[in-house]
């Protein structure tokens, strides 16, 4: 017993000495995606998607002749300092660092829709970790103490979609219902 308790001690040492580096973060989002992506839809997609300028996006799902672009983002750092601020002056001051993280990170993601190369008009914006997810969607009532529907909107404004691990499967079956939807009023135009 004694045993099993260092070991599992030693792991969440381990564990926590990736979540602090920014590097490691970002690389462990980006296997998470992976891992998903691939239990999900075998071989439709692609890690670490070229774009004609060199840039590259962390994953892309393939969408009959059209490219959906994911790109993992783990902020961290500020919604941390947030959840374990001392004082109430204290929370307000992460949170909104945080927001400001947030909107930057979404304004990365949505350089990725490049509808020009073959994107579809939206992005994904994943984010590894549902408490980070939980906290934007419940506003008011996160523990972040602010309004996140700013945030919200400033995604839905550069038509990027944030999404967990447990939420991105129920976005790409709207994503790939919208366009059998767009297709068959193409039909129908066409019969017409």
């Amino acid at each position: 017993g004694n045993k099993q308790v260092f070991n599992m001690t030693e792991q969440l040492s381990n564990l926590e000495k990736v979540l602090t580096n920014q590097k490691q973060r970002g690389n462990w989002g980006e296997s998470s995606l992976e891992l998903i992506l691939s239990n999900m839809l075998g071989g439709n997609y692609t890690m670490q998607y070229g774009f004609e300028n060199g840039e590259a996006v962390d994953a892309a799902i393939f969408i009959k002749d059209k490219v959906l672009p994911i790109d993992s983002k783990f902020s961290l750092d500020n919604y941390q300092r947030t959840i374990d601020a001392a004082t109430e002056d204290d929370k307000k001051f992460y949170a909104k660092e945080f927001e400001k993280d947030i909107k930057l990170r979404i304004g990365e993601t949505a350089k990725y829709i490049r509808e020009k190369e073959g994107t579809l008009p939206i992005a994904f914006m994943f984010i590894p970790s549902e408490a980070i997810y939980y906290d934007l969607l419940a506003g008011e009532q996160s523990r972040l103490g602010i309004d996140t529907q700013r945030i919200l909107e400033s995604a839905q404004n550069q038509r990027v979609f944030i999404v967990s691990p447990t939420s991105i499967l129920a976005y790409l079956h709207l994503v790939l219902s919208g366009l059998k939807a767009f297709q068959i009023e193409e039909g129908a135009k066409q019969i017409q």
